[in-house]
């Protein structure tokens, strides 16, 4: 059985060097044999976390949808950028809402429980967005997820890409190679033991 792998960045902004990333991720993914969903969190907006709006109306039909999507995979790949050495404000959103579910419907619904998580991080300058990684790491491990230690930072983001979106340095290949390696391997794994 091939590992379920869903696979979405952290940003939106047209042209971001998160979604090159991705697209990298979920080529090398599939490369590797692993099925991939990739998606967009553009096609799933969100209010603004707040447990007074979730009283009144519950969990936003879009936090639901992303937590089956959760549920349905085996491991998520996030594809983050560097906001302030931390964490963007439409990934934290996200995971928090996500983070709100218990239920879906009359059945038990935990979108993080078990779940295998790969970091990847990108960026313009020497660090490649690594410094966020540390923030997104602990939030991961907090909501129940099991983060695999290999990670990817794509430093000098904007020059790491070729025209057909492959990365133009063989070193940061190797590590998006290990990384999603490493993920389908813990993945196989898990799946192997339930």
């Amino acid at each position: 059985m091939l590992p379920r792998i869903l696979v979405f960045a952290g940003s939106n902004r047209t042209g971001a060097y998160s979604g090159k990333v991705a697209n990298v991720a979920l080529r090398t993914l599939i490369e590797l044999g692993a099925e991939v969903t990739h998606i967009s969190l553009v096609d799933y907006p969100l209010p603004l976390m707040d447990q007074d709006l979730e009283k009144e109306k519950g969990i936003p039909d879009n936090a639901m949808k992303l937590g089956r999507l959760f549920s349905a995979h085996d491991g998520i790949l996030i594809a983050s950028p560097e906001y302030n050495s931390s964490i963007p404000p439409l990934l934290k959103n996200t995971i928090d809402w996500v983070s709100r579910i218990s239920r879906d419907g009359d059945r038990p619904l935990k979108p993080y429980s078990g779940k295998l998580v790969a970091l990847c991080s990108s960026s313009e300058g020497n660090f490649g967005g690594a410094r966020g990684l540390y923030h997104l790491r602990s939030v991961m491990m907090n909501v129940g997820t099991q983060i695999i230690t290999e990670q990817c930072s794509v430093v000098h983001a904007h020059e790491a890409f070729a025209e057909d979106g492959s990365f133009t340095d063989e070193r940061t290949l190797k590590s998006m190679q290990r990384v999603c390696q490493s993920l389908i391997d813990h993945t196989r794994y898990a799946v192997s033991r339930r």
